[in-house]
């Protein structure tokens, strides 16, 4: 019974990462203490690069009483591995379709079993 249950999940998983088209690199905004003169700066570290992903983009409307015109605001979540960490604050480049955008992830990712999915936002600079 848990064979077959393991063998759905790495099934469930293949089909997921089949969808895949676009790759991640993640980078981090660390703080760097210079031991000689005690100066502290960050400097951006490369985690990961060319990760496998899928971005999806989900359009809101959203409209209040009385208004004329509806606020329309988009959602831009991440596919990517589970087994691996992408900290809050990261930066994350994602390439698909031939466009390459910037983007930083804006919370904590729900993490399954085949995947994670991370809310992103466009990234303008490092926090």
């Amino acid at each position: 019974m848990v064979e077959a249950i393991c063998a759905a999940r790495k099934a469930a998983r293949q089909a997921i990462e089949s969808t895949y088209d676009g790759v991640a690199t993640i980078i981090e905004h660390q703080k760097i203490k210079n031991e000689q003169s005690k100066l502290t700066y960050f400097e951006d570290n490369v985690i990961l690069e060319n990760q496998p992903c899928k971005l999806s983009f989900k359009n809101l409307s959203t409209a209040k009483q009385g208004e004329s015109a509806a606020a329309i605001t988009q959602t831009i979540e991440l596919f990517i591995s589970p087994d691996i960490i992408i900290n809050p604050n990261s930066k994350i480049i994602v390439t698909q379709a031939g466009i390459t955008t910037s983007y930083t992830c804006s919370g904590v990712p729900a993490v399954y079993d085949t995947h994670q999915q991370i809310i992103l936002e466009l990234f303008t600079e490092w926090a």
